[in-house]
């Protein structure tokens, strides 16, 4: 497989606040990779930092000469009031063909939007509008930001399972921020556990088996992870990663 994103020592500050310090971290032409970690783990940031938005303040990062990349936000919001049609929003900013904003609605499986108007979709038919504007210019990599946010369970499941399609059909990556038990366990090639750093990574089950994983998330119910607070301090030993002190206080799963 050929690489399409790495990154060498990432670090990213905001402000006076250092979000990623020493990011290593690589994703693959047709790999899916999903990145969990608590709320200010710097998930999003590292999204951002790989589509250009951030930059980043010390470290590399490199892409693959002529990379496509497909972006569906956390949310996006249109006013309700706006009078703008799925075929319309899909032709922002530039025009695009009828035929191309139809065969990307059909690979995101709403092949019947086109002529509806975005203000009148349901949570889980502007998500999969999102996606389809995603997939417009045939990405190599599609990130999605915590893409299921809002939706219920099976609304969410059922978006998965068009990314896997999208995935077999297009033969692109797909790197997403997710809080999902059953999309990091079921629909991941590789998983990235975040913290401002790199805690953990590897295969689902390699990573579910990892200390500095099982200090974050416990197993909750209905295929969701249950999100605990995750302080620590930690020092860099050669060799062997990081040592962790972890102080979990149970906070409200979301």
């Amino acid at each position: 497989m050929s690489r399409l994103i790495e990154t060498r020592g990432l670090s990213v500050q905001l402000g006076s606040t250092e979000v990623l310090s020493g990011v290593d971290f690589h994703i693959d032409r047709g790999e899916i990779v999903t990145i969990v970690g608590p709320n200010g783990s710097g998930k999003s940031t590292l999204l951002r930092a790989i589509i250009g938005a951030v930059k980043p303040s010390a470290g590399q990062i490199s892409r693959a000469p002529g990379l496509r990349i497909g972006y569906v936000p956390q949310r996006l919001h249109i006013d309700p009031t706006l009078p703008i049609t799925v075929a319309r929003f899909l032709g922002l900013p530039r025009r695009v063909s009828r035929a191309r904003a139809a065969a990307a609605l059909d690979k995101a499986g709403v092949p019947d939007l086109a002529e509806r108007q975005m203000a009148g979709l349901s949570g889980g038919q502007f998500q999969r509008v999102l996606l389809a504007r995603a997939l417009l210019d045939k990405p190599d990599l599609l990130l999605l930001d915590e893409a299921t946010q809002g939706l219920d369970q099976p609304g969410s499941a059922a978006f998965y399972r068009q990314i896997e399609e999208v995935r077999r059909e297009m033969g692109c990556a797909v790197l997403m921020v997710s809080h999902e038990l059953h999309v990091v366990m079921s629909a991941s090639d590789r998983v990235v556990c975040l913290n401002g750093h790199v805690c953990c990574h590897g295969t689902p089950e390699i990573v579910a088996s990892a200390p500095e994983y099982r200090a974050l998330f416990g197993t909750g119910t209905q295929g969701a992870l249950a999100l605990y607070r995750h302080d620590h301090n930690h020092t860099h030993d050669a060799g062997c990663g990081h040592d962790h002190t972890h102080a979990n206080e149970n906070e409200a799963a979301q």
